[in-house]
Formats: structure tokens, sequence, C-alpha cells
């Protein structure tokens, strides 16, 4: 369950080694295919995906909007976790930082950059894409393309009937709570994540994939992480809207969120975005998601998002979703419509990926915080120190606190 937790970015190729013998001239693709999850730095590699994989842009705003500054902080020397004290310059460098950015009341208050990260410098979100597909989701409601997420997924999504998702409802699907079996067997070829990671190493369609999902439990009774019921919703928005990912987001979103740079979806080769893991950003314009739900769903007077969903996208409405549920997850995290929720008083939220990647918002502070990362060594046992995201909130809780 562990390796799977955070991300979906193991099903960013997994299998990769047998690449080698399909890919041909791309040599740059296969080798990131095949050194996933091994120990190999990746920093050369995330910054520049759209150069390995096919891609949709998404084009900068036509009125970008640029975050005013604040009075600008040194980060906290040290944080606590679990009792013991941690260096956060350390810390930062052995997460293999590429960008970390800190938003008070909306205003820039730290910003820097390492590695191959840069202001300029699109990187690969993994799960953060989660948060971003659903909601569009709900812009997509709110617009009467999806008359409710009471409905079933396969009122618009047919070729899913017999699968794993006929007749679970869309908000079962939104809370990871679809029902789908889920085998993340990384020594079975023929384990789902396996099957996934192929298609992205030798290519073919996501859209294909998700029909072979069998059922396990019952929808709405368990929070089982299943990336797939996330390539589910972006294969409803395309269905609904009758558009691609990127062409939605870039209007209903990208652009006026004013963002300054361009951005881009990873595909298969079909052209179906990869809804769950696939989003390219840099960190300021993964900024504007965080803020965006900070304020309800409003941006700059404008209700881009309806309030009511902003709200129950970040509020676990049932027990099975509560950060104490039993749900394999090796640490309290309760979980909304793809965003996770801490556990704390403060209402805290955060879009998570492997690899520590985040978008975390503290609302009753106003403080937003985007960290992307490389993280060398994530996954590659099963043990705390090969994933990080307990401490990497205690972090930011402590750069909370400092300002």
């Amino acid at each position: 369950m562990k390796k799977l937790l955070l991300g979906g970015a193991a099903l960013l190729l997994a299998a990769g080694a047998a690449g080698y013998v399909f890919f041909g001239s791309n040599i740059d693709r296969a080798t990131t295919v095949a050194t996933l999850f091994t120990g190999e730095e990746q920093y050369q590699n995330f910054h520049r995906m759209d150069d390995m994989f096919p891609v949709n842009r998404l084009p900068a705003s036509d009125k970008p909007y640029d975050f005013p500054d604040g009075e600008r902080i040194s980060l906290p020397a040290t944080f606590t976790y679990k009792g013991d004290t941690v260096d956060t310059e350390e810390f930062i460098k052995l997460t293999d930082t590429g960008a970390l950015l800190v938003l008070k009341d909306g205003k820039v208050v730290y910003e820097n950059y390492w590695l191959t990260g840069g202001r300029d410098e699109q990187w690969l979100s993994m799960s953060v894409a989660k948060s971003f597909i659903s909601t569009l989701v709900g812009i997509a409601v709110e617009e009467g393309h999806i008359e409710s997420i009471e409905q079933p997924v396969t009122a618009y999504l047919p070729d899913l009937e017999g699968s794993a998702y006929d007749g679970v409802r869309i908000k079962d699907i939104l809370q990871m709570s679809s029902g789908a079996a889920w085998n993340e067997d990384y020594s079975d070829p023929d384990s789902d994540i396996n099957r996934f990671g192929r298609i992205f190493a030798l290519g073919g369609s996501l859209n294909d994939f998700m029909a072979t999902l069998e059922r396990e439990r019952e929808p709405g009774t368990y929070n089982h992480y299943n990336s797939t019921d996330t390539q589910v919703l972006g294969a409803l928005v395309v269905a609904a809207t009758g558009r691609s990912i990127a062409d939605y987001m870039t209007e209903k979103l990208w652009q006026p969120l004013g963002a300054e740079s361009d951005a881009f979806w990873l595909t298969d080769d079909e052209g179906m975005e990869m809804a769950f893991g696939g989003f390219n950003a840099t960190a300021r314009d993964y900024a504007k998601l965080g803020e965006l739900f900070r304020k309800g769903g409003e941006w700059r007077g404008k209700q881009l998002v309806p309030a009511d969903w902003a709200k129950a996208a970040v509020t676990p409405d049932a027990p099975h979703l509560l950060p104490e549920a039993e749900n394999g997850i090796p640490f309290p995290l309760g979980y909304g419509y793809q965003w996770w929720v801490l556990d704390s008083t403060e209402g805290e939220f955060s879009g998570i990926g492997v690899y520590n990647q985040f978008v975390y918002v503290n609302p009753a502070k106003d403080v937003t915080i985007v960290k992307l990362s490389a993280f060398s060594d994530y996954a590659k046992d099963l043990e705390q120190r090969s994933y990080r995201e307990e401490e990497t909130f205690e972090m930011f809780r402590a750069i909370v606190d400092s300002l």
C-alpha cells in the first residue's frame, strides 16, 4: 500500500527496464522510466518531462498575475519531528528540493530554488495533479456538464459498464472510495500497477485500461487510494465537456488564475492526459491553486469554483474518510475530493505527490506553501526515511509558526 500511498508516480512507468527494447532512439525517456524508485537522481528529469513524453499544453494567461512581495523571512533553522530536532537546510537538501515557495496573506514571504528548479521551470507534480482534476469536476458540475456527483459515472462513461466502476457514484470516485480492486505488487508482471505502468513504458490507452479493473469492496465504504480513480475522473471531464482536460482547464482555471507560465499534461498515445499524475507547472502557478482553495474558490473578486464545492473538497464527510479511519495509510490523513486533509484544528489540507511534491494550505493562518522535489530515495524501502511526508508537514508547521 505504502508505495502507492501518495502518488501514482510509480504508475508513471513501472516496467521501465523493458522500455529500452521498445523506445529506439528515445534514450532519455527510457532511462527515466528505468530508474524511477531505484535511488537514482531524478532532478535532471522532472523539469523537462516534455522533452521525453507526448504532452498537451496550456498557454500562460493573457493577463498573468504576479504575487505581491511580503516581508521576506528566513526559514526556521530547525524543526521537531517525533521528538527529534531536524536541521531545515539539511532536510531541504536531503529531499532534493527544487523549489520552496511560502505565501502569507497571498504575498510571497519566501522563495528559493535549487538543483534544476527555477521560477520559470515547470516541474512534474505527480499526484498533486489529482487536486486539479477534482477542481475541474466541480466546475463542470457548476456549468451543468455533469448533472450531479450522485450520478453513476457510467452515465457518462458507458464503456466502463461491467467493470469495477459500473454504477459507482462520481462522489465515491472523487473520495477514492470506488471499491475497485488494486494490486500494486511490483514483482508480479500482471499486477495492476505494472499493467498500468506499461502504458507509458511501451505505449497504449489509459481509457482501455480503466475498464479492466474489478470490484473488491462496496463503493463508498472504504478509502483505498487508487490512481485509476483519478484517471476515471479525467475521462469523465472529457466525456462531459467534449473537450480535452488541457483545453477545458486552460479556459476555466489557467487563464482566470493568471498563470504566468505555460504548463503541460503528459498524455498517452491517444492524446488522453495522465490525469492521475502528469501535470507540470511552475511553483508560483501551483501556488495559485492553493490560494484559490484557501479563499474558498474565490480569485481576485470572482468565484472560479463554487464555494460549497471548495469547502466539500477539503472536508471528509464520512467515517471512512476521517484521519483516524482504517485505510492502510501509515499516518493520520483524511480525504476529501482528491485533497488530503490533515489531522488538525487549523483546517490544513494538501495536494501531495510522490518524490515529495506538495501544495499545502493552512487556511487558519492564511498560508500556502509549495514544495517541489526529486527525493531520490523515495520508496526505496518501506521505512519512513524513504517517504518523509509526515516530516515535511512538521517543517511546514514550523514555517507557519515562525510567521
